[in-house]
């Protein structure tokens, strides 16, 4: 079983930036399409951003464009999202996802690991 260690979540004011960090326990990592879904209360699960395996592709949400940047780190089987310009409607609980099938942030396949998720929350 995977296990997958999210950090970098917390309170910011609009306008401020976080990084988020996933940590995956297995060595097929780097072979895998990785990305990030966010959920906010109410609302349903949306894409945020998707990265290819050896990285050189990636795909965001209009809603994020110019503003989140996905990384990684193979090396490190590390997974990053950097949050610029957040705004309110940013918050919202963000987990890191790994073994993505279809790897297109409109076309997303089956996902085969999840982590519990990170809160963002972001106040005006």
């Amino acid at each position: 079983q995977v296990q997958l260690v999210e950090s970098g979540g917390g309170s910011v004011q609009a306008g401020g930036s976080l990084r988020l960090s996933c940590t995956a326990s297995t060595s097929a990592y780097s072979s895998y399409c990785v990305g990030w879904f966010r959920q906010a209360p109410g609302k349903k699960r949306e894409g945020v951003a998707l990265i290819a395996p050896g990285g050189d592709n990636t795909d965001y949400a209009d809603s994020v464009k110019g503003r989140f940047t996905i990384s990684r780190d193979n090396a490190k089987n590390t997974l990053y999202l950097q949050m610029n310009s957040l705004k309110p409607e940013d918050t919202a609980m963000y987990h890191c996802a790994v073994d993505i099938r279809a790897c297109g942030i409109r076309s997303v396949g089956h996902i085969n690991y999840w982590g519990q998720g990170t809160q963002v929350t972001v106040s005006s």
